[in-house]
């Protein structure tokens, strides 16, 4: 329902002018007072538009105050209804207003746009500002006939920042400009913006806003060991910004906000909060039937409930089983190659490690073996090597505890993959992978059996040199005297033969 304020004494002409369209009142709201909340205010012979922060359309700021008249009024409320064969009826009569609309229209749908030239005239105006700031947009959303650098975009927006007229608008530019160095991950020069901007507002609504942007910032910035005071300011953050979006009704920012809280959640080791959030994401996206957004819903509980269980509880794998292949009806491998692959990845793994009885352990394996693959056709070592040295080693340590098999020794097939993990883990790039990788090839190894003593020997050779190597690779005291204990099994095995 769209929300129109007005004096009381013109009330009757605008709703004159709303009913003149089909059923048009049924979705309009016509009151006599301003209140906190509205589309467009009416006030004398002008229409006053409201900062639209709903991001239901691109962020291009239309003249404002525009005259109040007929066909102004019914473009704006058709635009905010999308119709937009009314839009360019009403607006055909205004060239620059159309021109306005038009560049929405085309950034919606992704068509080509051509970037405006850079505002010259009417330096100090509201129209300079708001010129600068479509520029911005344009530059920065657009699909433009020319390849555009980021250093164009990034002038745009200082120049619309500098001649904004009070803080609002500074916030409502200052958010997008925000958004645009988070995507090229200058995120101190992100935060900065918005820090900015956060001291001069005092509406809750628009502090939310900004903060929506800010926590994402804070989001890339958490790595482990976690910063605790980042981390909770981060978690602060977003419950402040979730229950703004619940206030107002915004049902799909709630649920993609609920993903991020859950993944926050994880980081603190609240396991039950995080599966609360993500649950409650699910549901959201179910009931509005969004798939994408529901299967991706689904794809993170996976990883969730994936990382509880490699972290020591086991009885979690059931979960992320059941959750990624709710995932993969919408991931598929010809719609979405690279999450498809992911998932098979990850599946490849539980599937060797899900808690069962003996005689099922065959077939779990071969479904493990056929997931792994999968995820090895997509992640090769040409086009992804870290991936694919990852999904290598995670392969081998599944064969490790795969039931033996009548035709295949799964060990040895094990080494085979270790070393393909070894060819891109290397010393220097990657000294703590290779170490890992290094160590599961000499647990691996122990139980390969040789009856050649020319390739016991040669065995036996390369378990010292991968045990005497990690001593260089790090300083990891545990790490260390795990590839000590293989040194000196590897000697005491040296006497006997």
């Amino acid at each position: 329902m769209l929300k129109i304020f007005s004096k009381s004494e013109r009330i009757s002409e605008i709703q004159n002018i709303i009913n003149s369209e089909y059923r048009l009142n049924e979705l309009i709201e016509i009151q006599p007072l301003e209140g906190d909340c509205f589309d467009f205010f009416i006030d004398e012979n002008e229409i006053k538009q409201a900062l639209d922060w709903s991001n239901e359309i691109p962020p291009i700021l239309l003249p404002n105050p525009l005259s109040f008249n007929v066909s102004n009024l019914l473009t704006l409320v058709f635009l905010k209804l999308g119709n937009w064969e009314k839009v360019y009826e009403y607006s055909s009569g205004d060239k620059h207003l159309s021109d306005d609309i038009d560049f929405i229209n085309r950034l919606q749908s992704g068509v080509l746009v051509q970037i405006p030239n850079e505002p010259v005239n009417n330096f100090g105006t509201f129209d300079y500002y708001r010129l600068w700031h479509n520029r911005a947009i344009i530059l920065h959303y657009g699909n433009t006939e020319k390849i555009v650098g980021g250093h164009q975009t990034k002038i745009a927006y200082e120049k619309a920042l500098e001649n904004a007229p009070n803080a609002d608008y500074k916030a409502f530019t200052g958010k997008q400009y925000a958004s645009f160095l988070l995507d090229n991950d200058m995120l101190i020069e992100a935060e900065a913006i918005l820090v900015n901007c956060l001291k001069d507002v005092e509406e809750t609504s628009i502090q939310a806003e900004l903060k929506a942007v800010l926590y994402g910032i804070w989001l890339q910035q958490l790595t482990v060991p976690y910063n605790y005071h980042l981390l909770e300011k981060t978690k602060t953050t977003i419950w402040e910004v979730l229950q703004y979006y619940e206030s107002q009704g915004r049902i799909l920012q709630t649920g993609l906000l609920l993903i991020d809280a859950a993944q926050v959640a994880n980081f603190t080791d609240s396991f039950a909060e995080s599966l609360g959030y993500i649950n409650r994401a699910i549901k959201i996206f179910r009931d509005e039937d969004i798939k994408e957004l529901e299967a991706n819903a689904h794809f993170r509980k996976g990883v969730l409930l994936f990382t509880w269980a490699q972290n020591g509880s086991i009885q979690f794998y059931k979960g992320a089983m059941e959750a990624y292949q709710e995932a993969l009806k919408t991931f598929t491998q010809e719609s979405t190659p690279e999450v498809f692959a992911e998932i098979q990845h990850h599946l490849g793994i539980i599937y060797s490690e899900i808690p069962d009885e003996v005689k099922k352990k065959s077939i779990w394996a071969a479904v493990s073996v056929s997931s792994f693959k999968q995820a090895l056709s997509y992640f090769t070592i040409q086009s992804h090597p870290y991936e694919y040295a990852t999904i290598c080693n995670h392969y081998a340590n599944a064969l490790t505890k795969y039931p033996e098999a009548k035709l295949t020794d799964n060990y040895r097939k094990a080494l085979v993959f270790y070393n393909e993990a070894l060819l891109v883990r290397t010393a220097y790039e990657y000294p703590y992978e290779r170490t890992l990788t290094l160590l599961n090839y000499l647990e691996a190894s122990w139980h390969v059996y040789e009856e050649d003593p020319d390739e016991q020997k040669k065995l036996f050779d390369d378990m010292m040199n991968k045990a005497e190597e990690i001593k260089n690779l790090v300083d990891d005291e545990k790490l260390l005297a795990e590839a000590d204990s293989h040194v000196v099994k590897l000697k005491e095995l040296s006497i006997l033969l």
